[in-house]
């Protein structure tokens, strides 16, 4: 009996060893969950975010493609060159050897007309500084121009603004002036009105005490006889 005893609360403190470690174990994976759920919700707001940006990134993503394409366009053409120059070696001097198999007079006339050619250029180009000189010139004195018409119509709006406020400041003036008078004559004539009230009033108060008086005149007589 006293070994069963002794087995069965080794079995109950193994049990609850096992309990608590299942406890912890739980806890452990409840605090990972959250600790995932949390960093899920930080990933979806930063999509979100990425999302309303304009998509930046996908534009600067495109862009550097296009651009990576006319890079590799540029390297397969100079490849290509390049594999052309080395098959035919001899076609980097045929320049020269043209020259080379002219005569002394083809080649003075070349070199005339190429001077001919130097000069009329640089006439050209001296001709194309001059106009954009006086284009610049031009385009300065426009510039002047309208500015000063640009500022013109801003002082006359003022102007008209500030007449329209002094007409509208005076038209109120005269209108207040206008009920003013009117007021003044209104209340002449109600005072005049009610003059002749009172004056009528008086000779009915009159008229009534007269009245009065001689009804006591006449039983003052009456009782007498």
């Amino acid at each position: 009996m006293t070994g069963e005893r002794d087995f069965s609360k080794h079995d109950w403190a193994r049990l609850r060893a096992e309990l608590e470690q299942e406890r912890e174990t739980t806890e452990m994976l409840e605090a990972s969950v959250s600790d995932l759920r949390s960093t899920m919700r930080e990933l979806q707001e930063r999509l979100r975010s990425v999302d309303g940006e304009g998509n930046e990134w996908k534009t600067r993503y495109e862009t550097q493609l296009e651009l990576n394409g006319q890079l590799d366009r540029q390297m397969s053409l100079i490849h290509e060159r390049l594999e052309d120059l080395r098959g035919h070696p001899m076609d980097r001097l045929a320049s020269i050897r043209t020259y080379d198999d002219m005569t002394v007079e083809t080649l003075r006339r070349r070199l005339k007309l190429l001077t001919e050619e130097k000069c009329d250029r640089r006439s050209e180009l001296t001709d194309c500084h001059r106009r954009m000189e006086q284009e610049g010139k031009m385009s300065s004195t426009l510039e002047a121009q309208r500015r000063q018409y640009s500022i013109r119509p801003q002082g006359a709006p003022e102007s008209k603004l500030r007449r329209g406020r002094q007409t509208s400041r005076k038209a109120e003036a005269d209108s207040k002036k206008g009920k003013e008078r009117e007021e003044e004559d209104g209340g002449v004539c109600v005072k005049e009105g009610g003059g002749g009230a009172t004056a009528e009033r008086r000779e009915e108060y009159n008229s009534l005490r007269g009245g009065r008086e001689e009804g006591a005149l006449d039983g003052s007589h009456d009782g007498v006889t």
